[in-house]
């Protein structure tokens, strides 16, 4: 299978970005690509609260996800929508974000909510309280297709190896790791976190990234590292998008699951220990 990573610099317009985001499947698809992949919050990045209520749908009604689903049909394609922020129900008005995965038939197939909140300080003037506008998932999801099984998670979530050991051990030989990474700890943990996981887990490691300055309506604008990566069950760098706006294609071969997972074992390796 070929996958392709899309890399973008969202905007707050979801409009604007879906007439991207669609040229960029087409492209895709006439590269060879038969599983798409899009960064976290395809359809919108932005910190205004404010601005997120005013342009935001719920699932059911959202344009992104109902046109992104045509297009997967149109195609063929399996599809990974790395996230979409989107509207809920809740009492306190925080939004999902939300990643989903669609068959060649414009199906969903799962569903996956963030489950770490980005809530720090990087520098006394980038923080970040994702928690403030989006609620935390709270499972785990694996994913069953033709070419391959699929663990979802989405950015900061990469930062905790227990969820992806959780997912590899239920079966998953590609873990998905959509992205709007800082521009800051980008340049300081991603490519080791990403190889990090995939040398644990003995699975593929397949990122697709948002990139650049994006620009904001209300607030301020956000910078993001780029650099859409692929990385090999054994750790190493298959693909590496760098910080332009662009595809990026790696040919899956699970033989090198099962090669990686045959020369170390380690998620057989498991022991009860004491100690705090």
């Amino acid at each position: 299978m070929r996958a392709a990573l899309l890399q973008m610099t969202s905007s707050d317009q979801p409009a604007e970005n879906l007439g991207i985001v669609r040229q960029m499947i087409d492209d895709a698809v006439a590269g060879g690509a038969g599983f798409v992949l899009t960064p976290e919050v395809t359809n919108c990045l932005s910190g205004s609260r404010s601005h997120q209520q005013s342009v935001l749908h719920q699932e059911a009604d959202d344009p992104t996800l109902s046109a992104l689903r045509d297009t997967a049909a149109q195609h063929g394609i399996w599809l990974s929508l790395g996230s979409l922020a989107l509207k809920t129900t809740d009492t306190d008005g925080r939004f999902a974000n939300r990643q989903f995965l669609i068959d060649p038939k414009g199906e969903i197939v799962a569903r996956y909510d963030k489950i770490h909140m980005f809530d720090v300080d990087v520098t006394p003037e980038e923080t970040y309280r994702e928690s403030d506008g989006y609620r935390p998932g709270h499972e785990a999801v694996v994913a069953e297709t033709p070419f391959a099984v699929l663990g979802l998670t989405i950015c900061y979530d990469v930062r905790f190896p227990y969820l992806h050991r959780r997912l590899a051990k239920a079966g998953a030989q590609v873990l998905l790791a959509p992205a709007a990474f800082s521009h800051v700890t980008g340049a300081a943990h991603w490519h080791a976190l990403l190889q990090a996981r995939a040398i644990e887990t003995g699975c593929y490691v397949l990122a697709a990234a948002q990139t650049g300055t994006h620009a904001a309506s209300l607030g301020q604008s956000r910078r993001t590292y780029g650099h859409s990566l692929a990385v090999s069950p054994w750790g190493e760098i298959l693909a590496d998008g760098g910080t332009d706006i662009g595809i990026t294609y790696i040919d899956l071969d699970l033989e090198k699951v099962a090669q990686a997972r045959r020369q170390v074992p380690s998620l057989s390796h498991d022991r009860e220990f004491d100690g705090p």
